[in-house]
């Protein structure tokens, strides 16, 4: 039964523009145009908005499905900051989670990532000290690729035609950095191969290992969290907690159980939404935050995507890693269990990340390539104001889905005996990752539950259940086809897809698919130093 995200709604026929999908893309456009004056229905085919920044509660216990930590959100003027500041009306507030923020694990040693710049490269230094060269030569490059990226993403929401004039100009200066690797990049600095595993080892987040991965996506997680990491303050619900007013407070609404079927176009114009019980919706602008592949694939007509060969242009990117996430409940308080804030990243000691990766990829019982755990109930100042006398530790690993593929189409929650030990194999594993860092937690977990590729599938919508959309490859930066605008008038795309992975990536997201649907230049409008 449709309804709306926190009241009965008042639902009209038509509106200024309807959103699919509700994850960060969606909510930051739905947000910047309802602060236009637009009145905006966002549609969420679950029952919980907000995309991967949902939480779910069980047993006693809420967790946090995506939202693990966040960068650059303590700098008053950082374009992160005034972002969230803006589709939020200033009300999302955010904890830091100290000076270290990641602790990278490799065998029996750890190498510590502390927030502040001049901090993290002397802290680099210390552990390598005969690299300083290649250590300031890789921070350097790092600050120069993301200072190249704003024009290349400034001029996906220009017009077509200036696109054609300007494109080539605006894009030539970024894909210097992302048409290399990672490892192609790293590699020319130093010979250091234990260096290069520890400065890549958050491949994690954006996932794809360096031999494969961009290294302007690379770039841009790095410097992210240079300012250190943060954890929204009540959780991550408080993201779409508070931007949903500031689209009701234009006669919008989130709607949730609200799955649409299909995009109604008529003449290459998009015209509205037929939902899944036959209700339609109409809007002169229909915006998909849904993924290239859902958008193309399953919510326009075949004739539609025929006609302009859009399986053509699928055919050149591929779906991004899927995982398996292990949330586990304690009993206790964080200080009681003595958890930190910081993450773990934790890899194999033999061998580089990509080699590692295949091995496993040939066989799931070779060591976990990667295994990264978060303590969301230690980094939330108000968890235990919420959940008094409780913790909660996620862990994360990759899990390709077609280990799982065998229980495609079965029922969430009633997948079989097979499927439940097949879970429970992957959950003993990463308690046991865990148990090694953190022995005194053993014997100590009151609940514990694993979510799979399919899990994501369900809940998210992504066919492989992938967790960052499209992979971040060399060849991806090249897709001109990744842009707001589609060869449908009226019909737009939003997230992570058209910019890079994660929250940054789909939250920046929102605001080309906003300059590039109203031709306002939302960037000098939100972002123009304050005076």
């Amino acid at each position: 039964m449709i309804q709306s995200y926190k009241k009965r709604p008042v639902l009209e026929e038509n509106y200024d523009a309807i959103i699919i999908g509700s994850g960060m893309g969606s909510l930051t456009v739905g947000a910047i145009l309802a602060k236009e004056g637009k009145k905006v229905l966002i549609l969420e085919r679950h029952y919980t908005a907000g995309g991967f920044t949902h939480i779910f509660k069980r047993k006693g216990y809420e967790w946090d499905v995506g939202i693990h930590y966040i960068g650059g959100v303590q700098q008053p003027n950082s374009p992160i900051k005034r972002l969230f500041d803006y589709v939020s009306n200033n009300k999302l507030e955010w904890a830091d989670m100290g000076s270290v923020y990641d602790r990278i694990i490799i065998g029996e040693k750890s190498y510590d990532f502390v927030k502040g710049v001049e901090n993290f490269r002397n802290q680099m230094v210390s552990y390598f000290p005969n690299e300083e060269k290649a250590i300031d030569t890789y921070i350097d490059l790092v600050f120069k690729a993301n200072k190249a990226m704003g024009s290349f993403y400034k001029e996906k929401a220009l017009p077509g035609f200036l696109r054609f004039l300007l494109g080539g100009f605006m894009r030539k200066p970024y894909l210097k950095y992302a048409d290399q690797t990672t490892y192609g990049v790293l590699s020319k600095l130093t010979k250091n191969e234990e260096l290069i595993k520890v400065l890549s080892a958050q491949y994690g987040d954006y996932g794809l290992p360096p031999k494969q991965s961009s290294f302007a996506m690379h770039a841009s997680v790095a410097r992210h969290y240079f300012g250190g990491g943060n954890f929204p303050i009540g959780g991550s619900s408080r993201i779409v907690d508070t931007i949903d007013p500031v689209i009701e407070e234009n006669a919008g609404t989130i709607l949730i159980n609200a799955a649409v079927e299909e995009v109604i176009i008529d003449n290459n114009k998009a015209k509205g939404v037929r939902m899944i019980d036959g209700k339609e919706f109409y809007a002169d602008t229909i915006i998909s935050g849904a993924g290239v592949f859902n958008t193309f694939e399953k919510l326009i007509p075949e004739s539609v995507n025929k006609q302009h060969k859009l399986q053509d242009q699928l055919q050149k990117v591929t779906p991004s890693v899927s995982h398996a996430c292990l949330y586990m409940g304690f009993k206790k308080t964080p200080e009681e269990l003595q958890l930190p804030k910081t993450n773990f990243w934790i890899y194999p000691e033999e061998g580089d990340h990509d080699t590692i990766v295949q091995q496993y990829l040939e066989d799931n019982n070779a060591p976990f390539p990667v295994v990264y755990v978060s303590f969301p109930s230690a980094k939330d100042p108000d968890w235990s104001n919420r959940y008094p006398g409780r913790s909660t530790i996620d862990i994360i690993t990759l899990v390709p889905y077609e280990t799982c593929k065998q229980w495609e189409g079965t029922r969430w929650m009633k997948r079989g005996e097979d499927y439940d030990t097949w879970k429970e194999k992957i959950a003993q594993r990463l308690m046991k990752e865990l148990f090694k860092q953190l022995p005194h937690l053993e014997g100590q977990v009151d609940h514990y539950e694993l979510s799979t590729p399919l899990s994501t599938q369900h809940f998210v919508n992504y066919d492989k259940g992938e967790i960052y959309g499209i992979d971040h490859t060399p060849d991806r930066f090249r897709q001109r086809f990744l842009q707001p605008r589609t060869p449908i008038k009226g019909l737009y795309l939003t997230g992570q897809d058209i910019v890079t992975a994660g929250l940054g990536g789909a939250l920046f997201a929102g605001v080309v698919t906003a300059s590039a649907v109203t031709g306002t230049n939302f960037k000098n409008k939100i972002f123009a130093p304050k005076s």
